[in-house]
C-alpha cells in the first residue's frame, strides 16, 4: 500500500503497517510490541533488531513510546477523515485482505497474496513469484493439451475403422441377402414362408450391429465434441494477459474423462451362414417328401414390426418395468382421427407422418369432424376408472405423448404446432433433441433425463385414475421416471393421443397375451 512521506516514517519494519502501541529498542528504532516479541519468539539468547540488525546482550524491557503512539493515531485519524493521495487502490489487481498490491502466489491456498499476507496469514506456506507459478503451469497446461490432442487422433482412427467395419457389415449382410434370394426364390410356393423367416432374421440381425455401430459412433462423436470444448478452454485460457485469472480459472479447469474401450458391433457371418445351411438342409428334406407340407407361421411382419413391435427385449427387465406390465393395455390407433399426413399401418398400431397426405379408402380424407388438422392421433381405447400402462417406440425426436379428454380442439388455433397439454383438458410430454418438456393447461416444465440425453426411443405411460397421476417412463438404457402430473382430478375418459413431427413415426408397442382392454 503506498503511503506519504510521513506515514513511511510510522511504519514497522517487521508487519510493514502502522504502528499498533510502539516500542523503542536499545538502538533507537521502534517496532510493534507484538511484532517484536514474535520475532524474538522463545529465545533465550543473543537478541537483535529487526531493522539494523544490532545485537542485544539481554532482551531488553519493552516500553511503550508514548510519543510515537500519539502521532501514529493523529495520522490514523488523519486517514480516516481525509485519505491522502497514494494510499487508495491504484492499478492492477489488489489484495482484498490488505489493498496492497498482489506480488506472490501461495501455493498452500491457491491464492495470489500481497507482502503483508507473509507477515499476518502466509507465515510457513509455500510462496513463489506469479511469472514463477505461471511457467508452471503453462507447463502442465500445454501436457494437457497434448495429451487431448493425442486422444482426439486415437478417436479419429477408431472413428474410422468404426466406418470401415460398418461398410463391410453393410456389405455383408447385401450379399447375404442377395444369397438367400437366389437359393430359395427357384423352391416351391410351399416353401415361401421359410425363406421370409430367414431375410427377416439376416435384416434383424444387421440392424442389431448397425444399431450397436451407431451408438459407438454417437459415443466416440461426443467424446471428440467434448475434447474440442476442452483444448478450446486451455487455448483460451493460454492467450490470457491476467496473472490472476489465469490461475484462478486453471484450478477450475477440468480434462474430460478418458473415453473406455468400446466394444465392437456383434456381426457373426459364420453363424449366419451355418444358420442359412440348415435351414436349407431342412427344405432339400421337406421337399423329398412325397407330400411336403410347410410350416405354419404367424402373420407376415415387416423386420422393423418384429424388432419395435413388443417391449419385450433380450435382456431381463427390470423389477421396476415388470410391475408396470402388470396393467398393460395393448392400443390402436383411431384412423377417423388421424390427420391427413398420418399414414396408418400395422393393423393400425403404426403412425408415421409423411410428405403426402395419406389413402383414407373410399371417400378420401373428407371433411370429418373427429379429424385433427394439427398432425395429431387418437387412440381408439379410452379409459375411465382403473390403473393402465403402455409403451410406445418413438423413431426420433420432435414428438409429443400424452392423455386427453375426447372434446380436445380439432382445428388448429394460433401459431402452436400442436395444441396436447395447450389447455386444461390434456397432458403431454413433449420430447425434444437435448431435453424433455411436460404440457399442461398452457404451462411447459422442463425435464431432464436423470440418465442424461437418452435414446428417447421407447417411452412407457402410467395412468392411475384413481390417484390422479400421469407418469411418462424411460425405458432404454434401464427403466427411469421422467415426470408425472399428480394431483389432478380426471373428470371424463381420457384418450391417448400423439403428435408426430414430419419424417416421425410412432408405434404402439404389443404384449403377446395383454389383459383385456377396458373401454
Amino acid at each position: 500500500m503506498a503511503a506519504g512521506p510521513l506515514e513511511d516514517k510510522l511504519v514497522c519494519p517487521i508487519c510493514l503497517e502502522l504502528f499498533e502501541e510502539p516500542v523503542t529498542l536499545p538502538c533507537g528504532h521502534s517496532c510493534c510490541r507484538l511484532c517484536i516479541e514474535g520475532h524474538w519468539g522463545q529465545r533465550q539468547a543473543d537478541t537483535d533488531c529487526p531493522a539494523c540488525r544490532a545485537r542485544f546482550p539481554r532482551r531488553p524491557d519493552l516500553r511503550k513510546n508514548v510519543a510515537l503512539s500519539d502521532v501514529v493515531e493523529a495520522v490514523r485519524a488523519g486517514l480516516t477523515s481525509d485519505p491522502a493521495p497514494g494510499l487508495g487502490p491504484g492499478p492492477g489487481p489488489r489484495c482484498p485482505r490488505h489493498g496492497r498490491a498482489v506480488e506472490l502466489y501461495c501455493q498452500t491456498e491457491r491464492l495470489c497474496i500481497c507482502c503483508a499476507c507473509t507477515v499476518h496469514g502466509c507465515q510457513g506456506h509455500r510462496r513463489v513469484l506469479m511469472d514463477t507459478e505461471r511457467l508452471s503451469r503453462e507447463a502442465h497446461l500445454k501436457e494437457s493439451l497434448a495429451e487431448s490432442r493425442r486422444q482426439a487422433v486415437g478417436a479419429q482412427d477408431q472413428l474410422h475403422q468404426l466406418q470401415q467395419h460398418s461398410d463391410e457389415i453393410e456389405d455383408s449382410a447385401s450379399t447375404l441377402i442377395v444369397t438367400v434370394t437366389n437359393k430359395l426364390s427357384s423352391l416351391l410356393r410351399a416353401v415361401e414362408s421359410w425363406r421370409e423367416e430367414v431375410l427377416r432374421g439376416l435384416t434383424g440381425a444387421k440392424a442389431a450391429a448397425l444399431d450397436q455401430a451407431r451408438d459407438n459412433e454417437n459415443q466416440l462423436r461426443d467424446h471428440l465434441g467434448d475434447l474440442a470444448r476442452y483444448q478450446q478452454q486451455i487455448e483460451e485460457l493460454l492467450a490470457c494477459p491476467d496473472h490472476v485469472s489465469f490461475l484462478q480459472e486453471s484450478v477450475r479447469l477440468a480434462a474430460p474423462a478418458a473415453l473406455a474401450a468400446l466394444p465392437p458391433p456383434q456381426w457373426d457371418e459364420a453363424g449366419l451362414r451355418d444358420g442359412l445351411e440348415a435351414v436349407l438342409a431342412q427344405l432339400f428334406r421337406l421337399l423329398l417328401r412325397e407330400a411336403p407340407q410347410p410350416p405354419s407361421p404367424a402373420p407376415a411382419a415387416s423386420p422393423e414390426e418384429t424388432s419395435r413391435s413388443t417391449p419385450v427385449s433380450s435382456s431381463p427387465q427390470c423389477r421396476q418395468r415388470r410391475e408396470l406390465q402388470k396393467n398393460y393395455r395393448n392400443l390402436t390407433f383411431d384412423p377417423d382421427t388421424a390427420n391427413r399426413y398420418l399414414a396408418l399401418s400395422c393393423q393400425n398400431r403404426r403412425a408415421s407422418h409423411g410428405r403426402r397426405a395419406a389413402e383414407r379408402g373410399p371417400g378420401g380424407d373428407g371433411e370429418r369432424p373427429g379429424r385433427f388438422e394439427l398432425w395429431q392421433v387418437l387412440c381408439a381405447q379410452s379409459f375411465k376408472a382403473g390403473r393402465h400402462y403402455w409403451e410406445v417406440r418413438l423413431s426420433d425426436h420432435a414428438v409429443v405423448v400424452g392423455v386427453t379428454y375426447a372434446e380436445l380442439e380439432r382445428r388448429k388455433r394460433g401459431h402452436n404446432p400442436n395444441n396436447i397439454g395447450r389447455g386444461p383438458c390434456s397432458w403431454g410430454l413433449q420430447v425434444l433433441e437435448d431435453h424433455y418438456e411436460a404440457w399442461h393447461d398452457g404451462q411447459s416444465q422442463r425435464v431432464a433425463d436423470p440418465q442424461g440425453p437418452p435414446t428417447r426411443r421407447l417411452l412407457g405411460v402410467e395412468l392411475d385414475l384413481a390417484a390422479g397421476c400421469l407418469s411418462f417412463f424411460g425405458l432404454e438404457p434401464q427403466t427411469r421416471l421422467l415426470h408425472s402430473f399428480s394431483g389432478s382430478l380426471f373428470t371424463k375418459p381420457l384418450h391417448p393421443v400423439f403428435w408426430l413431427c414430419e419424417g416421425r413415426t410412432v408405434t404402439l408397442c404389443q404384449l403377446p397375451e395383454p389383459p383385456a382392454d377396458p373401454v
